[in-house]
Order: C-alpha cells, then structure tokens, then sequence
C-alpha cells in the first residue's frame, strides 16, 4: 500500500510540475517591475502634466536619488529631501524658483508615486519668492525691435506685444483659435489649463493672412506625401482618427522640418522651437541699441503696461492676461509708479 502511495504521489507530482512548466511556457517569462523613473513618467501622462514638467520632474528626483547615493527614495524622507534642499540654495546657489520645483517634484514623487504620508514633509517651508519688478520696453523701445526684425520671428514678436500671450502660448497657436472675422484669437491651455480669448490687433492682420496662406501651402504638400498629422491633446486623437491631418488643426507656426514625438514616436510636424525666436529676439534688441535685458516674455509685461498706462480697467487686463488673481496683475502698477489703482497724489 504504501509503495502504491508514494508512486501516486510520484505521478502527481510529475504532472504537476509538467503542468507548470506547460504554464510557464504559455505565459512567459514573468513581467520584470517597472523602473522608479519609468514609473514617474507613467504617473504624470496618467495626470495630464506637459512633455517639458516630465522633464524637470524626473530630472530632480535623478539628481535627488544620485545626491544620496543612489538610495532608494523608500528608504528616506523628509530628513533626506531637506538636505538636498538646502545643498541646492546653500551649496549650488539655485534661485528660489529652481528649489521650488526641486521641491514640488519630490512631493510630487511622495505623494503621488510611491504614496507615502505627506505629513513627513510638514518641517519643509517652500522658500519664498521675492518680489520683484517686471522689466518693460516702452512703446517706441518695441518698435525699434520690430523694426530690425523680419519674417516669421518679426510676426511673432509682434503679436507677443500685441496680444499679452506667452510665447509657447503664440507658437502652440492652431488655425481654429485665429478668428480673423471677429478680430480674436483664443488661447488654448494656457497656465493653469485655462483658455481665454485676447484680441487680434489689426496690424498685424495682413500678415497673419499671408502666414495661414503659406501654412496651408505646406500642409497640402505634407498630406500630399502621407503625413500631415499635428499632435492632438488628451483622447482626441483617439476619439476623431483623421482630425489630426485636417487644416484646422494644424499650427499657425510649424517647424521647418519634421520630429519625432519623444512620447509615441510618431512623425509628425512640431511648432516652432521657442530657441529660434528667444535667439532672433535676444540679437534684435543688440541691434536696435536697446540697452536692456530684454526677453520674449518682456514683450508680455509691456503690453500689460501699456494697457495700464492707457487708462484700462485691471480687471480687463487681467483677464487678458489669463492672471488667476488680480494681485499678479497689480504688480504693474508698481512699474508705472502708480500704487493702488493709479490713484494720483492730492500734491498732484
């Protein structure tokens, strides 16, 4: 009976263990863990956060990880986050805004990543900004920069005066948020994911035409060749499959050439690079002799002062600007010397 017993179990055994290798077999290898910055990088698509914020946020917590010697986040904390926090504003000297996102994006790695408590990080203070005025170009000063500006970077420039809108908010503009009939342009997620609608002034009408004309002429070639395709945000792409080959979708300012999309690989036609205009932006101001640090985003703040200056309600400014609170905008008042609302002295 028993040697009945043990060749049954023997059998069984023998079957069992085919069965598992049969399974195996089928299956595959097992799936190998996901890396922390894959990981990272799943999370924030999985939230909707920008190409450029996944960037910066996998940067620092690289930086965070090789700072303490490769140690697994796991394993430390707020101790841990503090003193890189305090060797970037101590030992490397970075700007507030630069420890700010370090900041958020080992929050962001905690809190959202690995789900620890953030009651860890309580004893962390976010290091204050200081306040501090806004550069502008006076009206004339702009004119002069415009003036020695052409093509497409001068077009550009001028609208970032003319309209209050960002640069990346310019150059992610789409043939559909340009309405030449009602003379408006809409800005589509902008800071914040906001939209909101801005003017489009009439000088420079004529020459948008011309653009939308030539933007059409290369889209035409584009779809001639089998491509055509802008990129979609969210679900669209995968909601309407031929919308990103259509004209309305297409930028009003698309690269030269063709990339690749560093998320799905496809090829596609980008907008422009930021780069080429801040570049062509930066020798236009050596040019005209203007002997201020002058940005893309000074074109921004001037337009705001301008509009101030004119007599404009700072609500409407604000919203031109796409300002969450009214307190960001007030700060150029500061810039025209006029606290509060532009209340003159009694002296006056």
């Amino acid at each position: 009976m028993q040697k009945r017993s043990r060749h049954f179990s023997g059998v069984c055994s023998a079957k069992i263990g085919a069965f598992l290798r049969e399974e195996k077999q089928f299956c595959g290898p097992a799936p190998q863990p996901r890396k922390l910055l894959d990981h990272v990088r799943d999370v924030l698509r999985v939230n909707h956060y920008s190409v450029r914020t996944e960037e910066a946020y996998v940067g620092w917590i690289r930086r965070f990880i090789l700072y303490h010697n490769k140690k697994h986040p796991r394993e430390m904390g707020a101790l841990e986050v503090e003193l890189y926090l305090t060797h970037l504003a101590v030992g490397e000297k970075v700007s507030t805004n630069t420890q700010k996102q370090a900041l958020n994006a080992l929050v962001f790695l905690y809190h959202r990543v690995l789900q620890k408590p953030l009651g860890q990080f309580r004893d962390i203070s976010r290091p204050k900004k200081p306040q501090r005025r806004p550069l502008v170009l006076s009206k004339n000063e702009v004119e002069q920069i415009l003036r020695v500006m052409s093509g497409t970077h001068q077009l550009i420039a001028t609208l970032l005066f003319g309209t209050g809108t960002r640069l990346l908010e310019c150059l992610r503009l789409r043939v559909k948020d340009v309405d030449l009939a009602i003379n408006q342009i809409a800005v589509r997620d902008g800071k914040g994911w906001k939209d909101r609608v801005t003017m489009l002034p009439q000088r420079v009408k004529p020459d948008l035409e011309k653009r939308l004309a030539r933007v059409r002429e290369i889209h035409g070639r584009d779809v001639a060749s089998g491509n055509g395709r802008v990129y979609l945000p969210d679900a669209l792409e995968r909601k309407f499959p031929n919308a990103n080959r259509e004209w309305t979708w297409q930028y009003v300012f698309p690269a030269a050439s063709l990339s690749t999309d560093p998320r799905t690989g496809q090829r596609r036609r980008h907008h422009l690079h930021e780069n080429s205009v801040q570049k062509a932006l930066n020798k236009a101001v050596r040019l005209a002799g203007i002997a201020k640090p002058a940005s893309c985003h000074t074109l921004r703040h001037s337009f705001a002062t301008e509009l101030l200056s004119a007599g404009y309600d700072i609500r409407t400014v604000q919203e031109l600007l796409g300002h969450k609170d009214v307190s960001t905008t007030m700060i150029y008042t500061h810039v025209l010397n006029k606290p509060g609302l532009g209340v003159k002295s009694p002296l006056d």
